[in-house]
């Protein structure tokens, strides 16, 4: 199990920095530990234990067998997020995020069908023998595609729980969620609502290094949960006498020309 964040470590990434006094959301005040120089400074030591709180949420979620959706598709948390995501074999939304992403999953499973055709058609060469302008009309929906979608290639229906770094500017992922009832692990800085928020981590969200460090914790607990999960299958499989069991072989994707309703983006 990963080591907690250290009160240190918090400081040095400047997560108790909120923003200037003036642009606050009062229902961020019991997370305020007090107003420096017009700037709202927040209470670490909620920080340190809500993030090891949300950790063991999403610890456990994963051991379940749950995915975690990433989602930070402001520009400073966009590398962090995918990269952290990836680490932990996570799904992740860097981009601009689709309504009905969650409400209306079954569009948007069609559209990322759609894409792992486009990818099938290209890798066998199905294109070459096409006029050079359908050539690139298809080079760049797969280019759009996997803008949008591409970080949700691997997810299997809608996800166990979400990890959102700016709950204001992904105010669409978050009503999603919360129609579906979806929980959802967010960084709260001191202009954000965290009313509906399951587990708040309060943190500074512009910050790159406190996303990094927020992120990789959540990351780190998703990948733990992951391994107690394959633990426990191995240790089934061996109470069973059955012997190892190999990856399954990547499924083959069959070609089809015909592309689904388009999402608007």
């Amino acid at each position: 199990m990963a080591t907690e964040v250290t009160m240190k470590e918090l400081l040095e990434a400047g997560v108790h920095f909120g923003h200037q006094t003036r642009r606050w959301n009062p229902k961020m005040a019991p997370f305020i530990f007090a107003p420096r120089n017009g700037i709202h400074i927040l209470d670490l030591g909620q920080t340190v234990d809500r993030l090891e709180v949300a950790a063991a949420f999403v610890r456990e979620t994963t051991a379940n067998g749950g995915e975690i959706l990433f989602v930070g598709t402001k520009k400073q948390a966009q590398d962090v997020v995918q990269s952290e995501a990836q680490r932990a074999e996570m799904p992740f939304v860097i981009n601009r995020w689709l309504g009905g992403t969650l409400t209306n999953w079954q569009t948007i499973s069609a559209r990322i069908e759609y894409m792992l055709r486009l990818e099938h058609q290209e890798e066998v060469g199905d294109w070459d023998a096409l006029p050079k302008k359908e050539g690139l009309r298809h080079r760049d929906q797969l280019t759009k595609l996997h803008r949008y979608v591409g970080g949700l290639r691997d997810m299997n229906g809608l996800p166990a729980a979400m990890f959102i770094v700016d709950v204001p500017k992904e105010a669409i992922a978050v009503k999603e969620a919360q129609r579906l009832n979806i929980p959802i692990v967010a960084m709260c800085d001191t202009n954000c609502d965290p009313s509906g928020i399951p587990y708040p981590i309060p943190s500074n969200d512009d910050a790159i290094r406190a996303i990094r460090l927020i992120a990789g914790r959540i990351a780190t607990a998703a990948a733990e949960g992951m391994a107690v999960r394959e633990s426990l299958r191995v240790e089934a499989r061996a109470q069973a006498g059955e012997p190892p069991q190999a990856p399954p072989p990547a499924p083959i994707v069959e070609a089809s020309a015909t592309p689904p309703a388009p999402v608007q983006a």
